[in-house]
């Protein structure tokens, strides 16, 4: 066959039920995948298996399963996924019995090795330090669990096999896709620009229905959002790809929700990936046709000896709690919640390790409804005391009767709950092999070869913005707008850090977007930024810049107490910023989605 079409039905934990059906149902596909792993996901897996050895698997993953298993093995559609989680065994053995149940037969492998917990110990107790990725701080406490982000040949090998259905731990989002295109083409380890095309598509379907236009800047131009379509990669053997969707489907497949989706969460143009580096800033987009947009030129590089590893440790408690706030004095009354909630508490405010709070006000002058009257005052905590925060709910209960006019709790106050830390360190590939099993028989599979040493790793420099190769011009007449007005953005989490990606619409928007937005003004515009460090780089290919905020969410999501704790809303914060913008970036014509 010329393509393989690899379908997506996940993007994360919690997706669409029905999404795997759809993509069976709507139109031909040869591979359902999909990625149930988020780093936020891997702790609350470890809280599973803690309560329950057998747990530690996506269960939307079987709940989706059992809806398409008969109709994939009819029609010879393989299935590859990421859900196994921190119990790929236990994942398969349910696999199985789900087989067992409809009356079935089907061939189910598992793919092992990316356990690192015990490895993990071992080095600290020798004097390894573990150092954090972005920081170079050791680790201090004890993880909970620790998995390396491992490659795509353990599926290959499944799929050689004749697995009809293939179950991974930790595998880097991109490869499950890249293994079904490996496997179908026969590509070698070191078919690096193959390779890297596969990571690239694979990259831009992992995420869902984000590839369709969902999380999309210009939403308003997107027919169908409130039911979009999910992903298909239609993959060639040069590792070029087209992404598109099902006809019929909700949403749109065009250059620009292709491009924010490539922006999505990465750190600079050189992607790392265990099996892979590939290089986003030498890859085209074109738009072929209505949802059908061409990834080719993409060129790959060989990997580094050294794989990330995400160990989890526990970092404490939080807990939180809303209070309504109606009509007059709102301040006033704001403050008068917060003194007194600290009062109840020995130590107050400062008896806590983190304190966030934020007054959102929607009240106006005059309000004509009660909605027009009030604001919420939001009050969260972490502490490593978990009696502590637990008696931040009952402090805030207390309140109810003998503070403010008009006081009530959005929700009753819950118990606290435990803060998961996603720490980010490298350990050697080769002390990672992966592990097959089918139908009883295991094997290793051969280490992905590689060409980068070790100490080289991907270094900052690499990724950062090139001097700007467009001569300054004079821009004319300028207008006062957001930001947003000639600029995307899709912004998100990476550990601690924030990702943000911005595009500008034109090559005239892109020469003035390069020259006006730096390090520094991302500062000026995001005050919350000003004490991060900014690495700054860009995608000329794309006519994109991109950021990542170093430390900008602290330990983590799972740790960070603000209102948007992956920065999902930090890119759409940078577009509501007003601009001196050239009048004639603003004046020119909306582009229609599909051409």
């Amino acid at each position: 066959m010329s393509t393989i079409r690899v379908a997506n039905c996940s993007g994360f934990f919690g997706d669409r039920l029905s999404a795997a059906r759809e993509m069976v149902d709507d139109g031909p596909i040869d591979v359902l995948t999909g990625d149930w792993l988020a780093e936020l996901t891997m702790g609350v897996l470890a809280k599973q298996r803690a309560r329950d050895p057998e747990a530690g698997y996506a269960p939307t993953f079987l709940v989706q399963l059992e809806q398409v298993l008969g109709t994939c093995l009819e029609r010879g559609i393989r299935i590859v996924s990421n859900a196994g989680g921190l119990n790929p065994a236990g994942c398969a053995r349910a696999v199985e019995q789900i087989t067992e149940r409809l009356g079935l037969e089907s061939r189910v492998a598992c793919v092992t090795g990316d356990d690192a917990t015990g490895l993990l110990r071992q080095r600290r107790g020798e004097g390894w330090p573990a150092p954090h990725l972005d920081t170079g701080a050791p680790l201090e406490a004890e993880p909970l669990v620790a998995n390396a982000y491992l490659g795509c040949w353990g599926i290959v090998e499944a799929l050689d096999a004749g697995a009809d259905v293939v179950i991974t731990g930790r595998v880097s989002d991109a490869s499950v896709v890249v293994g079904p295109a490996a496997w179908r083409f026969g590509w070698a380890r070191d078919d690096w620009d193959a390779l890297a095309g596969a990571v690239a598509a694979g990259h831009v379907i992992e995420c869902g229905a984000q590839a369709t236009g969902g999380n999309f800047s210009f939403f308003q131009e997107v027919p169908g959002l409130e039911r979009c379509g999910f992903p298909i990669a239609e993959l060639a053997a040069d590792g070029s790809a087209v992404i598109t969707k099902h006809p019929g489907t909700g949403g749109a497949v065009t250059v620009e929700t292709v491009t924010a989706q490539l922006l999505y969460e990465i750190d600079g143009p050189l992607y790392a990936s265990p099996d892979v580096v590939a290089r986003f800033d030498t890859l085209t987009l074109e738009q072929e046709a209505a949802d059908r947009v061409r990834i080719s030129a993409t060129r790959g590089e060989p990997t580094p000896e050294q794989v990330k590893v995400g160990a989890i440790f526990s970092g404490g408690w939080r807990n939180a709690v809303t209070f309504g706030l109606t009509g007059l004095d709102l301040p006033a009354k704001a403050a008068l919640a917060e003194e007194t909630v600290w009062s109840a508490i020995e130590g107050g405010r400062a008896a806590f390790d983190d304190v966030d709070v934020r007054l959102i006000r929607g009240d106006r002058p005059d309000p004509g409804i009660v909605h027009e009257a009030s604001a919420l005052l939001d009050l969260a905590v972490a502490t490593a005391d978990r009696a502590l925060a637990d008696r931040f709910s009952r402090a805030a209960v207390e309140t109810v009767l003998a503070g403010y006019p008009g006081l009530y709790l959005t929700a009753p106050p819950g118990r606290a709950t435990e803060i998961a830390v996603f720490w980010p360190t490298l350990l050697p590939a080769a002390d990672f092999p992966q592990e097959v099993t089918l139908e009883g028989r295991s094997w290793t599979v051969a280490p992905q070869p590689s060409g980068r040493r070790a100490e080289e790793g991907l270094s900052v420099s690499e990724t950062q913005a090139p001097t700007s190769t467009s001569a300054p011009t004079d821009e004319g007449a300028t207008v006062r707008v957001p930001l947003g007005a000639v600029i995307g953005a899709r912004s998100g989490d990476k550990g601690g850090n924030a990702t943000l990606g911005v595009w500008a619409r034109t090559d005239e928007g892109f020469a003035w977007l390069e020259r006006y937005l730096t390090a520094e003004r991302i500062k000026e515009l995001v005050p919350e930024a000003a004490a991060c460090e900014i690495r700054p780089w860009a995608l000329p290919n794309l006519r994109s810049l991109g950021f990542t905020l170093v430390r900008f969410l602290g330990r983590g999501v799972a740790a960070n107490l603000k209102l948007d704790a992956q920065a999902k809303g930090l890119g759409e914060y940078l577009r509501a910023k007003h601009v001196d913008a050239p009048a004639a970036l603003v004046a020119a014509p909306t582009r229609k989605v599909n051409p």
